[in-house]
């Protein structure tokens, strides 16, 4: 049996993006988040080859416009390409900007969404370098952007992606500071989506260097799950370690959107089967609207 825990709230009255709290419509845009754990892990019974059929089946119940991974092998991009048909994808290896290393793959819905642009940047003090790093990260960390023509129209959309280093504390804030600057020189004249593995919780400085106002400039972005539950509670954690339930632990897992979108929604999803979920992180969602 598949269980799927779904978190959702509605709220009224709130500074833009407002939440609508209605169920979703043919224009909105449904957005998803997921660390897939790298595919050459030594994880036993939860290898990737013992639970990728689970984590594709996950993706596609949840049918996102949008799909931003995380720890992304070459051969994962691919197997996932191949079981969402329809959909554009790039991503390349944070190691050598080819091949090499962990990916921040994007996926989109090329029924709605056509691809005019994209890229990838490192998180270093060289960001044009592949394989750069820089601070007390452990090991190179990047993003990949495009840009999307929304064929149903309005402003066209800046998607970016990224996993943020596990150890380097400095490297992590430098981080959100550099894709804070990025989103606004990329982004002119667009839509955000932003989707990563984060690393850090709630009360941390990257979080604060991401979704809080700096002097009089606001953020680009703001994090859409607090949007749609502006309430903390406990067992908002988005690691599993494969197994199901509810996790107390950091929400680390980030979706952020302009304030140009309404946000229906969002989500961490709990799928689970026998007691297993299909990757060490809960995917996140959202639903957004113009």
């Amino acid at each position: 049996m598949v269980a799927r825990v779904i978190c959702f709230a509605v709220i009224f009255g709130l500074s833009a993006p407002a939440f609508a709290g209605e169920g979703p419509t043919g224009s909105d845009v449904k957005i998803m988040s997921f660390n897939v754990r790298y595919g050459t892990a030594k994880d036993g019974e939860n290898h990737w080859d013992k639970r990728k059929e689970f984590l594709a089946e996950t993706v596609k119940a949840f049918g996102p416009d949008l799909l931003g991974t995380q720890e992304t092998l070459g051969f994962q991009r691919d197997f996932l390409a191949e079981k969402l048909k329809g959909f554009g994808v790039i991503g390349v290896g944070r190691d050598d900007g080819k091949e090499k290393g962990e990916m921040m793959a994007l996926y989109w819905r090329e029924a709605r969404f056509e691809k005019t642009d994209g890229g990838h940047f490192w998180l270093s003090e060289s960001p044009k370098d592949a394989g750069s790093k820089s601070w007390d990260s452990s090991l190179p960390r990047m993003v990949t952007w495009v840009r999307l023509k929304d064929k149903l129209g309005g402003k066209p959309v800046l998607f970016v992606n990224t996993h943020f280093d596990h150890i380097g504390k400095e490297a992590r804030l430098k981080s959100a500071k550099l894709i804070r600057e990025q989103i606004a020189a990329l982004g002119k004249d667009c839509s955000v989506v932003l989707t990563g593995d984060f690393n850090s919780g709630e009360d941390s400085d990257p979080y604060k260097a991401l979704f809080h106002k700096s002097g009089n400039d606001e953020s680009p972005v703001v994090d859409s799950f607090r949007v749609a539950h502006p309430k903390r509670e406990e067992g908002e954690g988005t690691t599993t370690d494969f197994k199901a339930g509810v996790n107390k632990g950091s929400r680390i897992d980030w979706i952020g959107v302009s304030r140009d979108w309404k946000v229906v929604a969002g989500e961490i999803d709990r799928t689970e089967k026998n007691g297993r979920t299909p990757s060490d992180h809960f995917p996140v969602t959202a639903v957004i609207r113009r």
